[in-house]
């Protein structure tokens, strides 16, 4: 867990997977991914509305409200709006841009104004990193599936484009199935990316070292993810070709492989 406070861990931790789901359906048109965010983000707001009642009976007095109830409750005002439209109004991608908002609020709200957890600030700011780490990590493993899955495509398509038929061809599947698993892959390491991220720079914040923002690692993470987000609105909103979306990943992966590779020039991971 990030905090000691394991239901509002929980509750973040929900939240994220539900704006992983949600975002699949924003580049790619996912109806069942949608409808699981959908649940998951019900399921957020019946915990928020559990915490908020609790510290409504454990702070009677209301005009002793701090940042943080004041944070929490806009937070669950966006869940609550976001639902609402989602139900009645039907409007696309208002609820994903809606709901990013509130967990960045929701987010903020714990690592910076506090929750009650008794973390110091140098011991939360190490944890995140930590988990900034774990999440940096399958996003790696998902981005490295999904460069196989490009290198697979260009060499199918450069045969059959010369026809240069081989056995080994026929053991590889369609490009029409390579290129699905390839945006797939795509699709599940960009979300981890954006959130690796989205902790990193709490971290930073919260202890304060906003110099480290502007840290080589910092910088080409942030144009690597840029770059991803690119690409996969290119390919779905632009009709980008399988080809151009196999080239541009194989650059995106190499931006990451030097952004892994420059960790002795960097002082990001030693400065906590």
């Amino acid at each position: 867990m990030v905090t000691h406070n394991w239901f509002y861990d929980g509750m973040l931790y929900i939240y994220a997977l539900s704006l992983l789901f949600y975002f699949s359906d924003f580049v790619d048109r996912n109806r069942q991914a949608k409808r699981m965010g959908t649940g998951l983000l019900i399921f957020v707001w019946v915990l928020q509305t559990g915490f908020i009642v609790h510290r409504i009976i454990s702070h009677l007095d209301m005009t002793l409200m701090t940042l943080f109830e004041y944070l929490l409750v806009f937070s669950w005002l966006l869940s609550t709006v976001s639902l609402v439209i989602s139900r009645f109004f039907r409007i696309e991608f208002i609820v994903f841009f809606v709901n990013v908002i509130g967990f960045a609020v929701l987010t903020v709200n714990l690592f910076v104004f506090g929750s009650g957890a008794s973390l110091e600030i140098w011991q939360l700011a190490r944890e995140l990193l930590v988990l900034h780490v774990i999440l940096m990590i399958c996003a790696y493993v998902a981005f490295t599936i999904s460069v196989i899955f490009s290198g697979m495509y260009m060499f199918l398509h450069g045969r059959l484009k010369g026809k240069q038929w081989s056995k080994s061809m026929q053991r590889l599947p369609s490009l029409d199935v390579i290129n699905r698993f390839m945006l797939g892959t795509t699709l599940v390491g960009t979300p981890l990316l954006m959130l690796s991220l989205a902790v990193a720079v709490t971290s930073i914040l919260t202890e304060g070292r906003y110099g480290l923002l502007l840290d080589l690692k910092v910088i080409i993470s942030v144009i690597a993810l840029g770059l991803y987000i690119g690409i996969i609105l290119k390919y779905r909103w632009f009709n980008g070709t399988g080809w151009k979306f196999a080239k541009w990943n194989l650059l995106c992966f190499t931006l990451m492989l030097v952004n892994l590779l420059i960790n002795k020039v960097s002082s990001f991971h030693g400065w906590s």
